[in-house]
């Protein structure tokens, strides 16, 4: 069973338009999966969900839609923290959120001390987030902790701690929705060695079942991190 699954949730305007619904529908309803997926990942012994929610490049899109897309992560920090509190939720968001208005900031701060000690399954919500802008600020925040070291004094290791996602293992699995086959500037650093999972389902039909689908595909993945292939895989193909 893979201990971090994340989740790059695409296809909520096609969904709408496949419709004739307008795209804010689309996001809401893909904003409704996550409770069941939180629930069905916490069933099967998943200790970790990151969802990729609002990426740094989706300031692009319409000012409505973007509008629409903050309006839905104030109700989601709003509604949601009783329910995760309730079934031992750990609320963390990764992201430049000084770009968002001050309320959601202070929603995001609340949920999180509220969940803060829940140990039943850590979600984490990437929002106005990117992988390279989480590469630069934590260099930036490595430097400075050591002011005055020379660039050869930086490791992998050294410059784990400094990032979004410290507080986590990196991804086993990572799923994305929607047909598209690309990671989209999503955790470039964590997402290494991490298993990939493409499915066409758009993200509002995306369900246990799916999920399942995809960490069946997992468990049947031999996990080499460079390394030969492992006795068991060889004697399965022999």
């Amino acid at each position: 069973m893979p201990q971090h699954i994340a989740v790059i949730m695409d296809g909520n305007r096609r969904w709408a338009q496949q419709r004739s619904l307008p795209v804010a529908m689309g996001h809401a309803s893909g904003a409704r999966r996550v409770r069941s997926l939180v629930q069905a990942c916490a069933e099967r012994g998943v200790g970790y969900l990151t969802l990729f929610a609002f990426s740094t490049e989706n300031w692009k899109r319409p000012a409505d839609e973007v509008s629409g897309l903050m309006g839905l992560l104030t109700l989601y920090l709003q509604k949601e923290v009783r329910d995760m509190i309730d079934r031992g939720v750990r609320l963390r968001v990764i992201g430049d959120t000084s770009g968002f208005n001050a309320r959601i900031q202070m929603l995001i701060s609340d949920a999180q001390a509220a969940t803060a000690h829940n140990t039943a399954i850590t979600l984490t919500i990437a929002a106005n987030y990117g992988g390279r802008w989480d590469l630069l600020q934590a260099m930036k925040a490595w430097q400075a902790s050591n002011p005055g070291a020379l660039p050869e004094a930086l490791t992998e290791a050294g410059l784990a701690p400094y990032l979004s996602t410290a507080y986590a293992p990196e991804p086993d699995l990572l799923i994305r929705t929607g047909g598209e086959a690309r990671i989209s500037n999503f955790m470039l650093w964590q997402l290494a060695y991490t298993e990939l999972f493409f499915t066409d389902v758009l993200w509002p039909a995306f369900g246990e079942t799916q999920l399942q689908q995809a960490i069946d595909s997992y468990t049947q993945r031999d996990r080499r991190f460079g390394g030969g292939r492992s006795d068991k895989l060889i004697k399965v193909n022999a």
